[in-house]
């Protein structure tokens, strides 16, 4: 089915993401196919010299230019400097891209199922997923990848490697493993296949009957039943509250969005509005239906890098008074996209209309009159707001920037994190890697000889380091000067050392997913919503005050 989304800023954010894009998805019912709009004979004067003049252009690049010219590359160029004209969001994707994207909103891709990093000049297993072809073989974390199809790794970069085991659904792919306390390489013929990218990247209890769900990767066509699926297992858990992680959530599928705000509004509440061009993009309103909504106090966490869906769901639950929201401004994506597919397999995605919150409020950021680097960078902006809004219980709530936090926690990771990371990137690994292979001696109890059980409820007292394993780490230094670090630097740095360790274990023992949580613990966003917890439960409380008291106003018949 052809879709309709809003997209904006685009980076290399995740290790299965190629490309996360802002996105606002919803069914191309209302625009129809671009190719059968009756076009009036000055409209087809005017695309007929449009093509021309381009077609003109290109021909004297070509008879002049003092090189080659490649006019996929020239066309590409032409089409997205046309649409940088227009605003941020609206793009031109290739074939291949659109390919990709589409996979990425199908929450799917097609390989071995594993994620890969590079340590050392070396391409290393970190966690296969659950089900999939390197599952099945028994690849584990820190198995290299030393050759494909017959080919050495060597001198590869991890985007060499990724390129080489993605492929068609139902192909093969010859890996050849180094794994520590093997003595030779093991050869695996992989059949690739469909890789599940869920939306919900983990949950579980934090303690005190507070769940927690991350909601990182997307509104994609499973995240609503992920969602819902997510909240049952924690009810039984014993959950009476929830936090939402919406952080780093680009957006995508309008639908999705709307489910699962829908999970936690009572029904008539809107949760959206969107306006775009008459006879183009008629105008519509998403309202809840939920009789009996998720009624527990409710926390959400955004930042900057919270956008489009994402903010849909944040700016309803706000509107409403039904959410406490923690952490930074969202990244203001107001715009609503339609893609155009080409005769070729590539796509025009162009901007066809705003969305509202329930209040009325714009969250779309001023982007005239600045370079797309500003715009996606949020340079230069006064943080001014002046589209003055308010929430159902008449607290105060802007329009035209974002969405503004109840609760303003910001992250800036100081300089010299970046160098810690910097650093202790490699040896770190390297350390566990040895440690989790039962390569380091005395401590038996970190050796795995498994998978990662991506089951596990990590437990707070599970891979805790020790003074006695730091002692090993800065021993394993002495013995590898090729990292060119002293035990001093260890000691010195010991809060962030044994930190990282841990996350490698509990990475190698229980999957990526599983080792955010040991990043949680020191999160400082993270430890202000279990905090606001009690202010969330009196929101909630108020609500359901209010509901019942409409319930009871006599009614006219």
């Amino acid at each position: 089915m052809i879709k309709n989304y809003t997209k904006g800023l685009t980076m290399k954010f995740k290790q299965r993401h190629w490309l996360l894009v802002l996105t606002l998805v919803l069914p191309l019912t209302f625009a129809g196919a671009h190719t059968e709009q009756r076009q009036s004979q000055s409209d087809m004067a005017a695309r007929q010299r449009i093509a021309e003049d381009f077609s003109s252009a290109i021909l004297v690049a070509k008879d002049h230019f003092a090189g080659q010219v490649d006019f996929n590359k020239v066309t590409k160029a032409s089409i997205t400097g046309m649409l940088r004209t227009l605003d941020p969001h609206s793009m031109y994707f290739d074939r291949q891209q659109w390919e990709e994207f589409q996979n990425d909103q199908s929450s799917r891709y097609y390989g071995i199922g594993s994620t890969i990093i590079q340590h050392n000049g070396k391409v290393f297993i970190v966690s296969p997923t659950e089900g999939t072809a390197s599952y099945k073989a028994g690849l584990r974390y820190g198995d290299h990848i030393a050759g494909i199809n017959g080919e050495s790794t060597e001198g590869w970069t991890q985007a060499q490697v990724r390129s080489k085991l993605l492929g068609p659904e139902g192909t093969t792919v010859t890996v050849k493993i180094a794994r520590l306390g093997v003595d030779k390489p093991i050869e695996f013929k992989l059949t690739r296949g469909p890789v599940p990218l869920p939306s919900v990247a983990n949950y579980f209890m934090v303690g005190g009957g507070v769940g927690y769900i991350n909601l990182e990767r997307g509104f994609n066509t499973t995240t609503y039943e992920e969602v819902h699926t997510a909240l049952g297992e924690l009810r039984q858990r014993g959950m009476a509250s929830l936090i939402l992680d919406l952080r780093g959530n680009h957006g995508g599928l309008v639908e999705q969005a709307q489910r699962v705000s829908n999970l936690f509004l009572y029904r008539g509440q809107k949760i959206l509005a969107m306006h775009g061009r008459p006879n183009v993009f008629p105008s519509r309103e998403y309202v809840a239906n939920n009789q009996v909504p998720e009624d527990y106090p409710l926390v959400v966490l955004i930042n900057r890098l919270s956008a489009s869906a994402a903010e849909i769901v944040a700016g309803a639950l706000q509107d409403h008074d039904r959410a406490r929201l923690v952490g930074e401004n969202s990244f203001g994506k107001g715009l609503v996209q339609s893609p155009f597919p080409l005769s070729d397999g590539s796509a025009l995605v162009l901007t066809t209309g705003h969305y509202y919150t329930p209040s009325g409020r714009l969250i779309q950021r001023d982007y005239s009159g600045r370079s797309f680097y500003d715009y996606n960078l949020k340079r230069g902006e006064s943080g001014t707001h002046t589209d003055e809004k308010r929430t159902d219980s008449g607290r105060t709530v802007y329009g035209g920037g974002g969405i503004d936090p109840d609760v303003e926690v910001k992250i800036r990771v100081p300089q010299h994190e970046f160098e810690l990371q910097r650093v202790w990137f490699d040896p770190v690994f390297e350390f566990t890697h040895q440690l989790v292979a039962g390569q380091i001696q005395g401590f038996p109890e970190f050796k795995l000889d498994r998978q990662a059980n991506h089951h596990h409820q990590l437990e707070s007292n599970e891979y805790q380091i020790t003074d006695k394993v730091l002692a090993a780490f800065k021993s394993f230094l002495g013995e590898h000067k090729e990292f060119k670090l002293e035990g001093a630097r260890a000691d010195k740095d010991a809060d962030f050392v044994k930190r990282q360790i841990r996350y490698e274990a509990v990475t190698a023992a229980y999957g990526v997913e599983a080792a955010y949580e040991v990043l949680l613990e020191t999160d400082l966003q993270m430890q202000r919503a279990i905090s606001e917890i009690p202010k969330a439960k009196i929101m909630a409380e108020d609500v359901r005050r209010l509901r019942a008291g409409r319930e009871m106003e006599p009614r006219r018949n």
